[in-house]
C-alpha cells in the first residue's frame, strides 16, 4: 500500500428527517404513471395506490372493460385515471398507446411493466409455439413497451422511474415453469441492463419479484381450485415454514414497495430486484 495521507472528509450536519405529520399527504401529486396490466391483480393494486398518492394513472390492459371499471372506481374515490386498450405483444398496439399518451400527457413520469400471463406447462407438453407466446408477452412485451415509451419517460419529471414486475420464479428454479421462469429471469437482467443504459438520463429502473400473491394467477391452470388452498401449499409452505410470514400476499403488499421504488425516497436506488415474497426465498 502506498504511503498516502487522505484528507479528512468534510463534515456536514445531517438533514433532519421530516416528521410523519409534515410528510406530503400525496407524494406522487403531479406525476403521470402508466401501469400495464392494471385492470386486476398486482397491476390494479399498484394503480390504486399510485392514484391515492396523487398520480394521474393511465391503466393499459388488453381487457379494456375491466380497465375502465378500475378507472371508474379510482375516479369515484377522488383520484385521476384513464383506461387504454393495449396488447403488449403487438408492436402496432403498443405504438398506438405511446401516441395516445403523448397526446394526452406529453410525458410519462412512471412506467410500470406489469402485464403478463401465467404458464405452468409440463416440460414434455411444452411446445415451441407456447414457449414463444409466453416469452413474447412476459419478456418481449415489457421491452417493447419500454422502447416505445422511452422518449416520453426521458421527458418525465420528478426523477422518472421504470418498475418491472418480475417473479421469484425468475430468481429460482421450479418444475413446469420453463417458459415462465425464463421470461421472468429475462426481466431481471433486462432491469439491470436498462438501469445502466438510462442512468445518464436520470431515469431509475428497478424490479419487484413477488412470491405467492393472491391474484387470478393463483387459480390452478385446470380451474379446479386455488393454489393457496391446496393441501400441498398448506403443508409445504405453511405447516413446515417454507413461507416464514405464514400467508400468501395481497396486491396491496406489492403496491407499497412499488410506491417506494417509484417515489423520491428511492432516488438513489436503481438496478435492484426487490423480492417481496413473505420470506420464502430466505428458506431452503
Amino acid at each position: 500500500m502506498s504511503d498516502v495521507t487522505l484528507a479528512p472528509a468534510p463534515t456536514r450536519s445531517p438533514a433532519a428527517a421530516p416528521s410523519p405529520s409534515k410528510l406530503p399527504a400525496k407524494r406522487l401529486s403531479g406525476r403521470i404513471a402508466l401501469v400495464t396490466g392494471g385492470a386486476q391483480g398486482i397491476g390494479e393494486g399498484i394503480a390504486r395506490r399510485f392514484a391515492a398518492e396523487g398520480a394521474t394513472v393511465a391503466i393499459a390492459d388488453i381487457d379494456l372493460g375491466r380497465a375502465e371499471a378500475v378507472v371508474a372506481a379510482i375516479i369515484e374515490s377522488g383520484g385521476k385515471a384513464a383506461a387504454y386498450a393495449v396488447d403488449i405483444a403487438d408492436e402496432g398496439s403498443v405504438a398506438a398507446l405511446a401516441h395516445a399518451l403523448e397526446a394526452a400527457y406529453g410525458r410519462v413520469d412512471i412506467l410500470v411493466n406489469n402485464a403478463a400471463i401465467l404458464d405452468a406447462t409440463a416440460i414434455d407438453e411444452l411446445t415451441l409455439d407456447r414457449y414463444r407466446e409466453v416469452i413474447d408477452i412476459n419478456l418481449n412485451g415489457a421491452i417493447l413497451v419500454t422502447l416505445a415509451l422511452l422518449p416520453l419517460v426521458r421527458l418525465g419529471k420528478g426523477g422518472p422511474a421504470v418498475l418491472n414486475i418480475a417473479s421469484i420464479m425468475g430468481m429460482r428454479g421450479a418444475r413446469d415453469a420453463l417458459a415462465y421462469s425464463t421470461a421472468k429471469g429475462g426481466i431481471v437482467n433486462f432491469t439491470r441492463a436498462l438501469a445502466c443504459d438510462l442512468a445518464r438520463d436520470g431515469v431509475r429502473v428497478n424490479a419487484i419479484a413477488p412470491g405467492f400473491i393472491d391474484t387470478r394467477m393463483a387459480i390452478l391452470p385446470d380451474g379446479s381450485g386455488h393454489e393457496h388452498e391446496t393441501e400441498w401449499f398448506k403443508d409445504v409452505y405453511l405447516k413446515h415454514g417454507r413461507l416464514p410470514l405464514g400467508r400468501a400476499g395481497q396486491p396491496a403488499d406489492i403496491a407499497g414497495p412499488a410506491f417506494f421504488l417509484c417515489s423520491d425516497d428511492a432516488r438513489y436506488v436503481t438496478g435492484q430486484i426487490l423480492l417481496v415474497d413473505g420470506g420464502v426465498s430466505a428458506t431452503f
